[in-house]
């Protein structure tokens, strides 16, 4: 289980003690994920066997429930608790799409509720959750990230912010790396405009990621084989300042005043 997930958990369960309060958990939970008949039921008995098919681990059938809770009782109290914990249950479900559904439902409906930041922290680890690798389409991590720009700048001091900043710079690293992953495709093609587009988009979006040495560096690779020697030394020399223990910093420098520092190692051939 995902550290996102553990913490999640958590703070589901202190939404459902405060919704809950000295209401007795009375009916055991239904096992159907299918379509559910209507069949009017107390608010708290519906909330609770919500409850328990969430505990117990079936949480597409949770949020069935929490739904049921919204659907027959809509102006209880327990209403606008249970459209949130229906949300939890779906991403629990990974189920995100009705997770995601669900918590902008949620919000519209209840824009100044105190579980905003929480549903817009679900939101985020909802997309978070399916980030793909930085060769393959960033949508997600780009809505990740919005998610949780949103929820730092209307929320900055909630519990939820700390880890929406841990996250948004690894949404940021991430959109970086994509960049990277595009532009060293374009220099190894020839391409050096486009490659350069993608390695100056690093510098100039994405300045304080871990991927900016090696944007200034290829910089000066694709500059080198344009034949512009001055743009070229100009990023190394960016490059020597604001990182000079880099590795980066030793192949620019080698690249750009054609000196090998480095010592050259036998082709892996020779030892066979």
């Amino acid at each position: 289980m995902t550290a996102a997930r553990v913490k999640l958990r958590s703070l589901a369960r202190g939404i459902r003690a405060g919704v809950i309060g000295g209401l007795l958990v009375a009916v055991a939970a239904c096992g159907s994920t299918g379509e559910r008949p209507y069949e009017e039921r107390p608010v708290d008995d519906l909330y609770n066997d919500a409850k328990d098919s969430l505990e117990s681990g079936n949480f597409a059938d949770a949020a069935s429930l929490f739904e049921e809770v919204e659907r027959q009782h809509p102006y209880s109290p327990w209403a606008r608790k249970a459209q949130m914990m229906a949300a939890y249950a779906y991403y629990e479900a990974d189920r995100y799409d009705e997770a995601i559904a669900a918590i902008d439902r949620y919000i519209g409906l209840h824009p100044a509720a105190p579980d905003v930041p929480y549903a817009l922290y679900l939101k985020g680890i909802s997309y978070y959750e399916q980030m793909s690798d930085v060769g393959r389409d960033q949508r997600m991590t780009e809505r990740a990230r919005d998610a949780f720009e949103e929820l730092i700048n209307r929320f900055p001091t909630s519990e939820y912010a700390r880890d929406a900043r841990l996250k948004l710079d690894l949404t940021v690293d991430h959109l970086a790396g994509r960049e990277m992953n595009v532009g060293r495709f374009y220099l190894r093609q020839g391409h050096y405009l486009a490659a350069i587009n993608r390695f100056r988009r690093v510098l100039e979006d994405y300045q304080t990621t871990t991927h900016v040495p090696e944007a200034l560096h290829r910089l000066a690779e694709a500059y080198t084989a344009l034949g512009l020697d001055d743009e070229a030394r100009k990023m190394a020399a960016i490059l020597g300042h604001n990182f000079p223990g880099s590795e980066w910093y030793v192949d620019s420098y080698q690249l750009v005043e054609n000196e090998q520092i480095r010592p050259q190692r036998e082709p892996w051939y020779k030892f066979w």
